[in-house]
């Protein structure tokens, strides 16, 4: 029988790769550095040096994270990687889950435990809502839920939700707390350990200025306690916590088996971007992105823009957003910046979609580019 062979077409095309000056929430520009450490040469996934590679990653997470937690990784994939990762491993079929919703990260981790089958309660805030402790501590006391969601960095309204006291409340109704930080890790001060953050994750993409593709995710012995004493196994084989312990040598035993081949470029470049942040100092990365953001947010509304954010102390100095002045079309605008000026800057995402703008994801990268 004849076969056709189909046309080779754009294959045949040199790879060509626009630049674009990256504003929006992630990814972000990645500095040379970093880029040199991803283009290095491969090496295995089980080989010594990438073990050791994976123990700096690991200490660099820690550093970040203000933590002491043994149980720190990097997880091979998106934050979504780790959103997912936190959730199967630490709920069960049936059990109760409280979720705050005051943007798109709230909605999706309701979605998460909602298909693996969790008994999910939500608190619901407009966009850029704040929850008061008080509010929390009656829906614990309400649905005693085996896990607390609520999102630290919310990019789609520009928020930097306190946390202060949540985690006494978690442990006072035995719950985890589960903490979202991929858009303000590194531009936001969080203390894992002092706060009382039983699970905490972050994406690469973002402050941390690596590319997209790993998510440091770390647990406390609280959290470890309920995802290796459980019933049944997660729903995920990739991301169960049982295997992925091991590939991270954080279980005890002499040898790492294979699980799984770790982006191991990625894990070059991620480990290159924790070693500028602790080069940098984390007291001075979040100072050098309040105060451009406050610069940024001065220029803005000098120009009679309105920030969504209305409260300064609540501004996520890693994604300011912008209220929509009336009579505009924002994807218009975002077309224009684009086309004239190779700036990316996105809309608001979920429920904010038709109320803001966000942009300057990165304030260290901002300020490489523009000053």
């Amino acid at each position: 029988m004849q076969r056709t062979l189909f046309r080779r077409g754009c294959m045949l095309r040199p790879l060509e790769v626009p630049f674009r000056y990256l504003f929006g929430p992630g990814p972000s520009n990645v500095p040379p550095r970093v880029l040199a450490a991803g283009g290095r040469g491969i090496i295995g996934h089980l080989h010594p040096e990438m073990y050791e590679i994976m123990n700096d990653i690991k200490k660099g997470i820690q550093y970040a994270f203000q933590t002491q937690n043994n149980m720190t990784i990097a997880m091979s994939g998106s934050g979504h990687a780790a959103m997912e990762c936190a959730v199967f491993n630490t709920v069960e079929l049936g059990e109760s889950v409280l979720v705050a919703v005051n943007g798109i990260w709230g909605e999706r981790v309701a979605e998460i435990a909602e298909r693996m089958g969790a008994n999910v309660h939500i608190m619901v805030k407009a966009p850029g809502g704040v929850f008061s402790n008080g509010e929390i501590e009656k829906a614990l006391a309400k649905h005693k839920p085996v896990l607390f969601f609520l999102t630290h960095g919310e990019s789609s309204a520009g928020l930097a939700h306190p946390v202060d006291g949540i985690g006494d409340l978690c442990r006072k109704h035995n719950t985890l707390f589960l903490v979202d930080t991929v858009a303000s890790l590194g531009a936001s001060p969080i203390f894992m350990d002092q706060q009382n953050i039983d699970i905490l994750y972050t994406g690469s993409q973002k402050a941390l200025n690596a590319p997209p593709g790993t998510a440091p995710i770390s647990f406390n012995e609280r959290a470890c306690q309920k995802m290796f004493n459980r019933k049944t196994k997660p729903v995920s084989y990739l991301f169960d916590m049982a295997h992925l312990s091991n590939y991270w040598g954080n279980d005890g035993q002499p040898a790492r088996l294979y699980h799984h081949t770790g982006p191991v470029s990625g894990f070059f470049s991620l480990r290159e971007s924790l070693a500028i942040l602790a080069e940098k100092g984390l007291e001075e990365s979040w100072r050098h992105h309040k105060e451009v953001a406050g610069y940024l947010w001065k220029g803005l509304e000098d120009m009679g823009l309105k920030l969504f954010i209305q409260n300064k102390d609540l501004r996520l100095p890693s994604v300011t957003t912008i209220a929509i002045p009336e009579g505009y079309n924002w994807r218009e605008m975002l077309q224009y910046i684009m086309k004239h000026h190779n700036m990316e800057m996105t809309g608001g995402l979920g429920p904010s979609t038709a109320n803001c703008l966000c942009i300057t994801t990165n304030m260290n990268m901002f300020i490489n580019h523009c000053i």
